[in-house]
């Protein structure tokens, strides 16, 4: 019996996390319905450990669980993106400043290139992957408690919305993400937590205001989720 614990613990870890990159590579889209049969299926499992893994990623805010229902994967409207956007806001740029001693300078070598690649990047997907290792890599120096975990589930839980918000900088031709990458980059350097943490939370701010003029992110999210064409 313990042995079969730990090969669901571990089967329904490895579905989370597969499932979980499918979610934020946009391959399932907000409200869209998930059926652990097929996903069962597909890793030649049992649906013991899908429903392990649907309720990992209930708590990460990626997945909503109703009893008797079924799963889908969370959605946000406009109010609630806002709001986890004005505590990434806050919470994301004091992370940082809790890692800006510890960062080394190869570091900042490593987020000069990304900042580069990511300007002549003109593909959205791409930009995303290295935006979230631009910000995300170099917050884990510092021990924290609860922040950085809070960081990163704000970060997963927007995802889709900061992919429609990419998607409108690239549309607009608007480059200030751009320079606020290179403006962290020159603070860090620097040693500058002050200014650091100020770029982020401009950065932060800028995405937000964004999605709070495009009402039809929100609505598009719905209306797609019945179109989308699974990928496993």
């Amino acid at each position: 019996m313990a042995s079969l614990t730990i090969d669901h613990g571990a089967t329904g870890a490895h579905i989370a996390e597969k499932l979980r990159e499918d979610i934020l590579a946009g391959l399932y889209v907000p409200g869209e319905r998930i059926r652990p049969d097929e996903i069962a299926e597909h890793h030649g499992a049992s649906r013991v450990p899908v429903r392990e893994a649907l309720l990992k990623l209930e708590n990460e805010g990626l997945v909503t669980m109703i009893a008797n229902r079924g799963s889908w994967v969370s959605e946000l409207n406009q109010l609630e993106c806002q709001e986890l956007y004005h505590m990434r806001e806050h919470l994301e740029p004091m992370l940082l400043g809790l890692n800006v001693p510890l960062i080394k300078d190869a570091d900042i070598d490593e987020l000069q290139s990304l900042a580069n690649e990511m300007e002549a990047c003109d593909d959205v997907e791409s930009f995303l992957t290295m935006d979230r290792e631009f910000h995300l890599s170099r917050l884990r120096y510092a021990p924290t408690v609860v922040l950085a975990e809070t960081v990163l589930s704000l970060w997963n839980r927007t995802q889709h919305y900061r992919r429609a918000v990419t998607r409108l900088y690239y549309t607009g031709g608007d480059l200030s993400l751009h320079h606020d990458h290179q403006l962290i980059v020159g603070a860090l350097r620097r040693r500058d937590e002050h200014e650091a943490t100020s770029s982020l939370a401009t950065h932060i701010r800028r995405s937000r205001m964004e999605l709070a003029k495009h009402p039809e992110v929100f609505a598009e999210a719905r209306s797609s989720k019945h179109t989308t064409t699974r990928r496993q």
